[in-house]
């Protein structure tokens, strides 16, 4: 079983960035493509960003590439999303996903709230 608790969302200004992180608890998080995913009021959750068990193989979506870059450390049980450049329409609840294939995870974490303002 793992459990996943995310932080560092909060309120930035256009252009600003933030740095999500995802806590892992469990022993075998090293072994999981982990990943981030979002959803915004009124729509569907989304997936944002993946990364393999090692870290040398990672994912993004269209909307996110150059900007928001996803990492690993495995030391730790951590999963980072910085996230650079924020456009309002990053504004959404931000979920960390453990296990995953596909846009399917075994785990999901709580979710933290980014909202970019104009």
């Amino acid at each position: 079983q793992v459990q996943l608790v995310e932080s560092g969302g909060g309120l930035v200004q256009a252009g600003g960035s933030l740095r999500l992180s995802c806590a892992a608890s469990g022993r075998t998080f090293s072994s999981y493509t982990m990943g981030w995913f979002r959803q915004a009021p009124g729509k569907e959750r989304e997936f944002v960003a993946a990364i393999g068990w090692s870290g040398t193989s990672t994912y993004y979506a269209d909307s996110v590439k150059g900007r928001f870059t996803i990492s690993r450390d495995n030391a730790k049980n951590t999963v980072y999303l910085q996230m650079n450049s924020l456009k309002p329409e990053d504004t959404a609840l931000y979920y960390c996903a453990g296990d995953l294939s596909g846009s399917a995870a075994s785990y999901w974490g709580q979710g933290t709230q980014v909202t970019v303002s104009s």
